[in-house]
Protein backbone atom coordinates (compact mmCIF):
# COMPACT_ATOMS: atom_id res chain seq x y z
CA UNK A 1 0.00 0.00 0.00
CA UNK A 2 1.56 3.82 -1.14
CA UNK A 3 0.38 6.65 1.70
CA UNK A 4 1.13 10.07 0.18
CA UNK A 5 0.92 13.03 2.32
CA UNK A 6 -1.63 14.60 -0.10
CA UNK A 7 -3.58 13.74 -3.48
CA UNK A 8 -4.69 16.52 -5.22
CA UNK A 9 -5.44 14.24 -8.06
CA UNK A 10 -8.14 12.16 -6.31
CA UNK A 11 -9.92 15.75 -5.27
CA UNK A 12 -9.43 16.95 -8.95
CA UNK A 13 -11.30 13.97 -10.16
CA UNK A 14 -14.71 14.52 -7.75
CA UNK A 15 -14.69 17.95 -8.36
CA UNK A 16 -13.94 17.60 -12.32
CA UNK A 17 -17.03 18.92 -14.06
CA UNK A 18 -17.91 21.71 -11.71
CA UNK A 19 -13.71 22.90 -12.23
CA UNK A 20 -13.10 22.41 -15.48
CA UNK A 21 -17.01 24.31 -16.20
CA UNK A 22 -15.52 27.18 -13.92
CA UNK A 23 -11.80 27.53 -15.51
CA UNK A 24 -13.94 27.56 -19.19
CA UNK A 25 -16.00 30.58 -18.16
CA UNK A 26 -12.99 31.87 -17.24
CA UNK A 27 -11.68 31.64 -20.79
CA UNK A 28 -14.98 32.48 -22.00
CA UNK A 29 -15.40 36.14 -20.32
CA UNK A 30 -11.66 36.70 -20.81
CA UNK A 31 -11.90 37.86 -16.30
CA UNK A 32 -8.15 37.22 -16.17
CA UNK A 33 -7.33 39.26 -13.82
CA UNK A 34 -9.79 39.71 -10.08
CA UNK A 35 -12.99 39.95 -12.61
CA UNK A 36 -16.37 37.99 -11.52
CA UNK A 37 -15.15 35.29 -10.02
CA UNK A 38 -13.00 36.62 -7.64
CA UNK A 39 -15.42 38.93 -6.20
CA UNK A 40 -18.04 35.74 -6.35
CA UNK A 41 -15.73 34.16 -4.48
CA UNK A 42 -14.55 37.01 -1.58
CA UNK A 43 -18.26 37.62 -0.86
CA UNK A 44 -18.94 33.51 -0.33
CA UNK A 45 -15.89 33.46 2.24
CA UNK A 46 -16.32 36.65 4.10
CA UNK A 47 -19.90 35.29 4.65
CA UNK A 48 -18.08 31.50 5.35
CA UNK A 49 -15.57 33.44 8.28
CA UNK A 50 -18.36 35.13 9.39
CA UNK A 51 -17.04 38.27 8.42
CA UNK A 52 -17.90 41.40 7.01
CA UNK A 53 -15.27 41.71 3.80
CA UNK A 54 -12.80 39.68 2.38
CA UNK A 55 -10.18 41.16 0.45
CA UNK A 56 -8.51 38.11 -2.47
CA UNK A 57 -4.58 38.96 -3.13
CA UNK A 58 -1.58 37.12 -4.63
CA UNK A 59 -0.97 34.59 -2.21
CA UNK A 60 -0.74 33.99 1.41
CA UNK A 61 2.95 35.69 1.99
CA UNK A 62 1.24 39.10 0.41
CA UNK A 63 -1.97 38.68 2.80
CA UNK A 64 0.22 39.06 5.46
CA UNK A 65 2.41 42.16 4.02
CA UNK A 66 -0.71 43.82 3.29
CA UNK A 67 -2.32 43.09 6.17
CA UNK A 68 0.49 44.35 8.38
CA UNK A 69 1.13 47.61 6.09
CA UNK A 70 -2.59 48.81 5.63
CA UNK A 71 -2.77 48.64 9.63
CA UNK A 72 0.27 51.09 9.87
CA UNK A 73 2.56 48.97 10.77
CA UNK A 74 6.09 49.39 9.52
CA UNK A 75 9.67 50.96 10.14
CA UNK A 76 10.43 51.13 14.38
CA UNK A 77 7.64 49.11 14.90
CA UNK A 78 8.13 45.63 16.88
CA UNK A 79 5.77 42.39 16.19
CA UNK A 80 5.51 39.49 18.40
CA UNK A 81 5.20 36.22 16.46
CA UNK A 82 6.14 32.63 16.63
CA UNK A 83 8.95 30.92 15.66
CA UNK A 84 7.08 27.49 14.81
CA UNK A 85 5.69 28.58 11.27
CA UNK A 86 6.65 28.81 7.76
CA UNK A 87 9.25 31.66 7.02
CA UNK A 88 6.20 33.74 5.19
CA UNK A 89 5.09 34.81 8.27
CA UNK A 90 8.39 36.48 9.83
CA UNK A 91 9.14 37.77 6.14
CA UNK A 92 5.92 39.90 6.10
CA UNK A 93 7.03 41.49 8.83
CA UNK A 94 10.19 42.35 7.67
CA UNK A 95 9.02 43.54 4.07
CA UNK A 96 6.78 46.03 6.27
CA UNK A 97 9.84 47.50 7.66
CA UNK A 98 9.06 46.28 11.30
CA UNK A 99 11.45 43.98 13.27
CA UNK A 100 9.72 40.84 14.53
CA UNK A 101 10.03 39.68 18.18
CA UNK A 102 9.59 35.82 18.94
CA UNK A 103 8.25 34.41 21.64
CA UNK A 104 7.84 30.62 22.67
CA UNK A 105 5.11 28.05 22.02
CA UNK A 106 2.97 26.19 23.92
CA UNK A 107 4.57 22.83 24.85
CA UNK A 108 1.34 20.50 23.40
CA UNK A 109 -0.48 22.82 21.08
CA UNK A 110 2.76 24.30 19.34
CA UNK A 111 0.69 28.06 19.07
CA UNK A 112 2.13 31.42 20.21
CA UNK A 113 1.63 31.11 24.14
CA UNK A 114 0.41 34.25 25.99
CA UNK A 115 3.15 34.42 29.01
CA UNK A 116 6.11 34.06 26.77
CA UNK A 117 4.45 36.87 24.81
CA UNK A 118 4.17 39.04 27.66
CA UNK A 119 7.61 38.14 28.49
CA UNK A 120 8.76 40.15 25.32
CA UNK A 121 6.78 43.19 25.03
CA UNK A 122 8.59 46.72 24.95
CA UNK A 123 7.72 50.12 24.71
CA UNK A 124 8.19 49.29 20.56
CA UNK A 125 5.91 46.46 20.29
CA UNK A 126 2.95 47.69 17.96
CA UNK A 127 1.42 44.47 17.16
CA UNK A 128 0.87 40.62 17.82
CA UNK A 129 0.72 38.02 14.72
CA UNK A 130 -0.35 34.35 16.13
CA UNK A 131 -0.32 31.35 13.44
CA UNK A 132 -3.13 29.44 14.05
CA UNK A 133 -0.60 26.13 13.41
CA UNK A 134 -1.63 22.84 12.07
CA UNK A 135 -5.19 24.04 11.48
CA UNK A 136 -5.78 24.81 15.62
CA UNK A 137 -6.17 28.69 17.01
CA UNK A 138 -4.17 30.29 18.84
CA UNK A 139 -5.66 30.85 22.35
CA UNK A 140 -7.04 34.36 21.04
CA UNK A 141 -8.70 35.08 24.38
CA UNK A 142 -5.03 35.42 26.38
CA UNK A 143 -3.29 37.10 23.44
CA UNK A 144 -6.27 39.63 23.27
CA UNK A 145 -5.75 40.51 27.05
CA UNK A 146 -2.30 41.24 26.36
CA UNK A 147 -2.90 43.37 23.27
CA UNK A 148 -5.85 45.25 25.10
CA UNK A 149 -3.80 46.15 28.07
CA UNK A 150 -1.23 47.23 25.98
CA UNK A 151 -2.97 48.92 23.11
CA UNK A 152 -1.80 46.66 19.96
CA UNK A 153 -3.09 45.41 16.69
CA UNK A 154 -3.46 41.72 16.44
CA UNK A 155 -3.55 40.11 12.85
CA UNK A 156 -4.06 36.12 12.26
CA UNK A 157 -1.91 33.82 10.33
CA UNK A 158 -4.75 31.82 9.36
CA UNK A 159 -2.93 30.05 6.37
CA UNK A 160 -3.41 26.82 7.65
CA UNK A 161 -6.91 27.30 9.52
CA UNK A 162 -9.84 27.03 6.87
CA UNK A 163 -12.87 26.56 8.60
CA UNK A 164 -11.19 26.17 12.14
CA UNK A 165 -13.29 27.62 15.48
CA UNK A 166 -12.65 29.23 18.65
CA UNK A 167 -15.59 29.60 20.76
CA UNK A 168 -17.83 29.55 17.81
CA UNK A 169 -16.32 31.86 15.28
CA UNK A 170 -13.95 30.79 12.87
CA UNK A 171 -10.77 31.44 12.32
CA UNK A 172 -10.53 35.04 10.15
CA UNK A 173 -12.77 36.43 12.51
CA UNK A 174 -10.98 36.47 15.00
CA UNK A 175 -8.59 39.49 15.22
CA UNK A 176 -8.73 42.95 13.40
CA UNK A 177 -7.91 40.92 9.98
CA UNK A 178 -7.13 36.94 9.15
CA UNK A 179 -4.82 36.54 6.89
CA UNK A 180 -5.17 33.20 4.38
CA UNK A 181 -3.32 30.99 1.83
CA UNK A 182 -5.05 29.30 -0.64
CA UNK A 183 -1.69 27.00 -2.01
CA UNK A 184 -3.02 23.97 -3.79
CA UNK A 185 -2.52 21.82 -0.64
CA UNK A 186 -4.42 23.73 1.72
CA UNK A 187 -7.85 22.80 3.29
CA UNK A 188 -8.77 25.20 0.85
CA UNK A 189 -6.10 25.25 -2.06
CA UNK A 190 -6.28 27.03 -5.53
CA UNK A 191 -4.64 25.59 -8.56
CA UNK A 192 -1.67 27.88 -7.93
CA UNK A 193 -0.49 30.74 -5.68
CA UNK A 194 -3.21 32.55 -3.74
CA UNK A 195 -4.34 34.36 -0.84
CA UNK A 196 -7.25 36.61 1.09
CA UNK A 197 -7.57 38.37 4.31
CA UNK A 198 -11.24 38.56 5.93
CA UNK A 199 -11.87 41.56 8.51
CA UNK A 200 -14.90 42.95 9.70
CA UNK A 201 -13.41 46.88 9.34
CA UNK A 202 -14.27 48.31 6.04
CA UNK A 203 -12.29 51.19 5.92
CA UNK A 204 -9.56 48.73 6.26
CA UNK A 205 -10.78 46.70 3.51
CA UNK A 206 -11.07 49.44 1.11
CA UNK A 207 -7.60 50.46 1.93
CA UNK A 208 -6.49 47.15 1.76
CA UNK A 209 -8.26 46.89 -2.06
CA UNK A 210 -6.16 50.17 -3.46
CA UNK A 211 -3.07 48.43 -1.81
CA UNK A 212 -2.82 45.34 -3.83
CA UNK A 213 -3.59 47.16 -6.92
CA UNK A 214 -0.81 49.27 -7.46
CA UNK A 215 -2.09 52.00 -4.81
CA UNK A 216 -5.00 52.96 -6.99
CA UNK A 217 -8.41 54.57 -6.29
CA UNK A 218 -10.50 51.44 -6.44
CA UNK A 219 -13.48 53.35 -7.91
CA UNK A 220 -11.38 55.60 -10.32
CA UNK A 221 -8.93 53.99 -12.50
CA UNK A 222 -5.15 55.40 -12.89
CA UNK A 223 -6.06 58.02 -10.14
CA UNK A 224 -3.06 56.91 -7.87
CA UNK A 225 -3.75 57.19 -3.97
CA UNK A 226 -0.04 55.66 -2.73
CA UNK A 227 2.52 53.15 -3.45
CA UNK A 228 0.76 50.33 -3.76
CA UNK A 229 1.52 46.82 -5.05
CA UNK A 230 0.13 44.29 -7.55
CA UNK A 231 -0.82 41.57 -5.19
CA UNK A 232 -4.05 40.88 -7.15
CA UNK A 233 -5.68 37.22 -7.53
CA UNK A 234 -6.23 36.09 -10.90
CA UNK A 235 -9.69 34.61 -12.24
CA UNK A 236 -8.94 31.15 -12.89
CA UNK A 237 -7.71 30.90 -8.65
CA UNK A 238 -10.87 32.37 -8.03
CA UNK A 239 -12.91 30.33 -9.61
CA UNK A 240 -11.19 27.05 -8.65
CA UNK A 241 -11.46 28.48 -5.10
CA UNK A 242 -15.61 29.10 -5.40
CA UNK A 243 -15.49 25.61 -6.51
CA UNK A 244 -14.19 23.97 -3.44
CA UNK A 245 -15.85 26.17 -0.97
CA UNK A 246 -18.94 24.52 -0.66
CA UNK A 247 -16.99 21.26 0.12
CA UNK A 248 -14.77 22.78 2.54
CA UNK A 249 -16.98 21.42 6.02
CA UNK A 250 -17.18 18.27 4.76
CA UNK A 251 -13.48 17.49 3.92
CA UNK A 252 -12.85 19.08 7.37
CA UNK A 253 -14.87 17.15 9.11
CA UNK A 254 -13.42 14.37 7.32
CA UNK A 255 -10.03 15.51 8.66
CA UNK A 256 -11.33 15.25 12.36
CA UNK A 257 -12.73 11.42 11.66
CA UNK A 258 -9.24 10.89 10.41
CA UNK A 259 -7.16 12.38 12.99
CA UNK A 260 -9.46 10.69 15.37
CA UNK A 261 -8.74 7.24 14.00
CA UNK A 262 -4.88 7.94 14.11
CA UNK A 263 -5.34 8.86 17.30
CA UNK A 264 -7.37 5.71 18.43
CA UNK A 265 -4.96 3.97 16.66
CA UNK A 266 -2.06 5.05 18.52
CA UNK A 267 -3.35 5.45 21.83
CA UNK A 268 -1.28 3.86 24.73
CA UNK A 269 1.93 3.61 22.29
CA UNK A 270 4.17 5.39 24.99
CA UNK A 271 7.10 7.03 22.75
CA UNK A 272 4.56 8.48 20.39
CA UNK A 273 2.46 11.89 21.67
CA UNK A 274 -0.38 12.11 19.79
CA UNK A 275 -1.89 15.88 19.00
CA UNK A 276 -3.54 17.62 21.84
CA UNK A 277 -7.01 19.75 21.40
CA UNK A 278 -6.79 22.96 22.66
CA UNK A 279 -9.91 24.30 25.32
CA UNK A 280 -12.16 26.34 23.16
CA UNK A 281 -10.85 25.20 20.07
CA UNK A 282 -12.00 22.71 17.41
CA UNK A 283 -9.38 22.24 14.69
CA UNK A 284 -9.61 21.24 11.04
CA UNK A 285 -5.92 19.41 11.15
CA UNK A 286 -3.69 20.75 8.30
CA UNK A 287 -1.46 17.99 9.32
CA UNK A 288 -1.51 15.53 11.84
CA UNK A 289 1.52 16.37 13.83
CA UNK A 290 3.27 13.70 16.44
CA UNK A 291 6.07 13.67 18.68
CA UNK A 292 8.63 10.82 19.15
CA UNK A 293 12.24 10.83 20.36
CA UNK A 294 13.32 9.39 16.88
CA UNK A 295 11.94 11.05 14.29
CA UNK A 296 14.35 10.04 11.76
CA UNK A 297 14.44 6.72 12.25
CA UNK A 298 10.82 6.43 12.18
CA UNK A 299 10.62 8.04 8.96
CA UNK A 300 12.86 5.73 7.50
CA UNK A 301 10.46 2.72 8.54
CA UNK A 302 7.70 4.27 7.41
CA UNK A 303 9.68 5.73 4.22
CA UNK A 304 10.74 1.62 3.54
CA UNK A 305 6.84 0.85 4.15
CA UNK A 306 5.92 3.62 0.98
CA UNK A 307 4.64 5.76 3.49
CA UNK A 308 5.05 9.16 3.35
CA UNK A 309 5.99 11.82 6.01
CA UNK A 310 7.23 15.11 6.64
CA UNK A 311 8.62 17.98 8.98
CA UNK A 312 6.70 21.17 9.93
CA UNK A 313 9.32 22.36 10.84
CA UNK A 314 12.47 21.21 11.42
CA UNK A 315 14.53 24.32 12.14
CA UNK A 316 13.17 27.39 14.48
CA UNK A 317 13.35 30.60 12.75
CA UNK A 318 15.17 32.18 14.84
CA UNK A 319 17.65 29.43 14.54
CA UNK A 320 17.97 30.10 10.59
CA UNK A 321 20.18 32.52 8.55
CA UNK A 322 17.63 34.50 7.12
CA UNK A 323 15.81 34.97 11.13
CA UNK A 324 18.83 34.54 13.29
CA UNK A 325 19.67 38.53 12.97
CA UNK A 326 16.71 39.67 15.17
CA UNK A 327 18.40 38.83 18.46
CA UNK A 328 16.82 35.43 19.67
CA UNK A 329 19.59 32.73 19.65
CA UNK A 330 20.09 28.74 20.51
CA UNK A 331 18.45 27.88 23.77
CA UNK A 332 16.53 31.40 24.34
CA UNK A 333 13.22 29.56 22.85
CA UNK A 334 13.65 26.15 24.47
CA UNK A 335 9.95 24.95 23.75
CA UNK A 336 10.18 25.35 19.97
CA UNK A 337 13.13 24.09 19.90
CA UNK A 338 12.56 20.75 21.24
CA UNK A 339 9.50 20.19 19.53
CA UNK A 340 11.73 21.07 16.03
CA UNK A 341 13.22 17.96 16.85
CA UNK A 342 10.54 15.61 17.81
CA UNK A 343 7.86 16.42 15.27
CA UNK A 344 6.66 14.30 12.28
CA UNK A 345 3.75 15.20 9.87
CA UNK A 346 1.74 11.97 9.17
CA UNK A 347 -0.18 11.62 5.94
CA UNK A 348 -3.46 13.59 6.40
CA UNK A 349 -5.81 14.60 3.27
CA UNK A 350 -10.07 13.97 3.45
CA UNK A 351 -9.60 11.42 0.31
CA UNK A 352 -7.43 8.81 2.68
CA UNK A 353 -9.12 5.59 3.49
CA UNK A 354 -9.81 4.06 7.11
CA UNK A 355 -6.95 1.09 5.64
CA UNK A 356 -4.36 4.20 4.76
CA UNK A 357 -4.78 5.28 8.17
CA UNK A 358 -5.09 1.74 10.08
CA UNK A 359 -1.82 0.94 7.88
CA UNK A 360 0.34 3.95 8.87
CA UNK A 361 -0.31 3.16 12.74
CA UNK A 362 0.72 -0.93 12.00
CA UNK A 363 3.54 0.45 11.03
CA UNK A 364 4.52 2.84 13.72
CA UNK A 365 3.47 0.25 16.34
CA UNK A 366 5.46 -2.06 14.40
CA UNK A 367 8.68 0.31 14.61
CA UNK A 368 7.97 0.84 18.22
CA UNK A 369 7.36 -3.21 18.87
Amino acid sequence: MHVPMNDLQIQYRQLKPEIDRALAEVIERCSFIQGPQVEAFERAFAAYCGTRCCVAVSNGTDALKLALAAAGIGPGDEVITTPHTFGATVEAIVQVGARPVFADIHPRYFTLDAEAVNARLTPRTRALLPVHIYGQTADMAALWQVAQAHGLTVIEDAAQAHGARYRGQRAGALALAGCFSFYPGKNLGAYGDAGGITTDDENLAERLRQLRNHGQDPKKKFSYNEVGYNHRMDGFQGAVLGVKLPHLDAGNARRRQLAARYCDGLRGLAPVLTPAVAPDCEPVYHLYVIRVPDREALAETLKAASIQTAVQYPHPLHLTPAFAPFGAGPGDLPVCEQACREILSLPMFPEMTEDQVDFVVEQIRRHYA
